[in-house]
């Protein structure tokens, strides 16, 4: 099987391609890469005024199965996530069962597997069953094809465990992604401050994140080992990476779109649908998470995905429960608000999309290069729409883009060579 993409902007920030391109793609992997190709094809599309990237990576996403499929499934997941033109996804184990044995963790890379959409590559926990008591045999785990390890949603509060986590996912090449909230002071609905007090409800201090930021940095800097810490919202996080990363301390980090694009104010306009955890900050930070993705700091984008049901995000402000979907708006969320605003190019935005998510799971991906796996990603980004309810393809329907004007669209989606989503 032969697809040849005719006239797209490629972009690759490993071989520095930013121009009009032609590529060949036969049977799983990239063929040829030429200004004009005239080859025979099985199928050819005109990719005339699209964009054409490395496949998006997501390293951070839920998709709720087992244990919670009325909320998303591994199959609702990974179509939503192909129709955001990612071609890999990292499902977070806080799941019911915990992928925290062998049989759960291959079931869901099985059912990955059947969907048959995108790679999907599921981390195990921490600890068993999230608790933080106990920890999970790494090694084994790690054979059975855990991608890496987190009890993102829950924090590992013993220090002492965490170290040992830590070291121990290092030794056998993974990480620990660290969902860093200090508990004694992260109850709360939304980030602390004047939103908070005029809805009359009690808010997150921005410290629930940064105190376990720098324990992570700590133990990262002490003891040589890489530590990555998860969903960084804060201008004093980054600024305590930045300066980790200068002294040559092995810590990498995460953002979201959310929180390049929205401030806590956004609530009062989308309520729950704008509650997350880490909640939407302040101005200060919206800003300090761009500069981070400019000069390095931040490593990549991911999305955080995580669906409810529409009765429990109508619960109110105070007890629905944090999280938004994301896949299908990452990348206009990143055209508006990174590339159109002339802070980053798209070269920059393949580094942090698909080159460095690539990196940083050891994956032979997140490059468009001859002999390489055809895992690509096509858009229009010039494509103004109003993001509606029904066009959502996940299963959920919580994100504070509905009824917004988006710019950017996914219109081809392929995973080792086929389309997986035609837009």
């Amino acid at each position: 099987m032969k697809t040849l993409l005719k006239n797209g902007h490629v972009v690759d920030y490993k071989n520095n391609l930013d121009d009009i391109y032609d590529i060949l793609i036969k049977d799983e992997k990239i063929e040829k890469i030429a200004k004009e190709l005239n080859e025979k094809a099985d199928k050819e599309i005109d990719c005339t005024g699209l964009y054409i990237i490395p496949g998006m990576i997501d390293m951070h996403c839920h998709l709720r199965e087992p244990g919670y499929e009325y909320k998303e499934t591994i199959e609702t997941g990974s179509k939503s996530a192909v129709a955001g033109g990612f071609t890999t996804i990292c499902p977070m184990p806080n799941t019911k069962p915990t992928p925290d044995n062998v049989e759960v963790l291959k079931e869901i890379i099985e059912k990955g597997k059947k969907a048959n959409l995108c790679n999907v590559l599921p981390y195990a926990s921490v600890s068993k069953g999230e608790k933080g008591e106990e920890l999970v045999n790494f090694k084994e785990l790690k054979e059975a094809g855990a991608i890496a390890f987190s009890d993102d949603g829950m924090p590992v509060v013993n220090s002492k465990m965490m170290r040992e986590a830590i070291i121990e996912a290092d030794k056998l090449g993974t990480f620990v992604s660290s969902h860093c909230e200090e508990k004694s002071v992260s109850k709360g609905a939304i980030n602390a401050g004047k939103i908070a007090e005029k809805l009359g409800v009690e808010g997150v201090l921005p410290e629930a994140e940064e105190i376990m930021a720098a324990r992570e940095i700590v133990i990262s800097e002490t003891n040589n080992v890489r530590a990555h810490i998860c969903h960084i919202s804060t201008k004093t996080t980054e600024n305590m990476i930045r300066d980790a990363k200068r002294r040559g301390v092995k810590i990498t980090c995460e953002t979201c779109p959310h929180y390049f694009t929205f401030t806590v104010e956004e609530v009062l306009k989308s309520g729950a649908n704008a509650k997350m955890n880490p909640p939407l900050r302040e101005e200060k930070d919206r800003k300090a998470i761009i500069e981070g993705l400019k000069d390095g700091t931040i490593d990549c984008i991911i999305t955080d995905h995580a669906p409810h049901s529409k009765e429990e995000k109508e619960q109110g402000l105070a007890k629905a429960p944090n999280g938004i979907i994301g896949f299908e708006t990452a990348l206009p969320a990143e055209i508006m608000n990174l590339i159109d605003t002339n802070e980053l190019t798209y070269l920059d935005l393949v580094r942090l999309t698909s080159y460095n998510p690539a990196k940083l799971l050891k994956l032979d991906k997140g490059i468009i290069e001859e002999g390489k796996v055809a895992d690509l990603t096509i858009f229009d980004p010039n494509k103004k729409y109003v993001y509606t309810e029904d066009m959502i393809v996940s299963k959920a329907k919580n994100s504070p883009f509905i009824g917004k004007e988006l710019k950017g669209k996914v219109k081809y989606t392929i995973v080792g060579g086929r389309i997986v989503y035609e837009g």
